[in-house]
């Protein structure tokens, strides 16, 4: 998957989008603050160009970042995550992977990767925005997926909602790039912005890795104060 949401036809229209998408730094602030990640061996599946690896070794994480050659192929990016040594990541962070989906070989796969209280970061689409109408198809799935008996909290994930913004420099911009973007539905939508800027909200859906046993003894005894 690309560094964002939503495929582009060329890296050149990937790239104007990322100058755009988040300008805050919210998402990886975000990421930080549930892993953390600075400091921390992560594994960044379906990698995308480079972006968010980027950013993530800006912050300072040692980043093993995988990229996915088709990111709709199962079989292929289980082979791929098959190829990395379990328990040896203190963070797993997933952007918007169309194999992340709830229950899937995929994400017991991913977690696997972890050592004991690792954490899992998924991050997907939140489908409650300004931009959802981009792509209808797929809001009905996020909606479902952030509800409180849905597929992800009744697997012992949590979610966060991270509130970001697609700020645009002009009204000319905003227009040029919706419309290269995402055609009629972009037009629509910059016809209808009374700002310079779009609501966008991102679920990042996290668990932490099952304590081993060692792990676990450790904390009982600690906790009973070494009894």
């Amino acid at each position: 998957m690309p560094d964002l949401s939503a495929a582009f036809h060329t890296p050149e229209l990937e790239e104007a989008f990322l100058g755009v998408v988040d300008v805050e730094g919210k998402l990886i602030a975000a990421l930080e603050d549930l892993g953390p990640v600075s400091d921390r061996d992560v594994v960044l599946l379906d990698a995308g160009r480079g972006f968010l690896e980027r950013q993530l070794t800006a912050i300072g994480a040692r980043v093993n970042a995988v990229a996915f050659p088709d990111p709709h192929d199962e079989t292929a990016g289980l082979a791929r995550v098959a190829d990395l040594p379990a328990g040896e990541a203190d963070t797993v962070v997933v952007p918007w992977s169309e194999l992340a989906v709830p229950g899937s070989r995929f994400i017991a796969q991913a977690q696997r990767l972890l050592r004991p209280r690792g954490r899992l970061l998924l991050m997907h689409d939140y489908g409650r925005d300004d931009v959802w109408g981009l792509w209808p198809e797929r809001r009905d799935r996020a909606v479902a997926w952030s509800q409180r008996r849905g597929p992800f909290l009744g697997d012992e994930f949590r979610v966060r909602v991270i509130h970001c913004w697609w700020t645009f420099k002009s009204a000319e911009q905003a227009r040029e790039l919706l419309t290269a973007g995402f055609g009629p539905l972009g037009v629509e939508l910059a016809n209808r912005m009374k700002r310079l800027r779009l609501e966008y909200q991102v679920a990042v859906y996290h668990r932490w890795a099952p304590a081993s046993e060692v792990a676990e003894q450790a904390e009982a005894s600690a906790a009973s104060g070494g009894a």
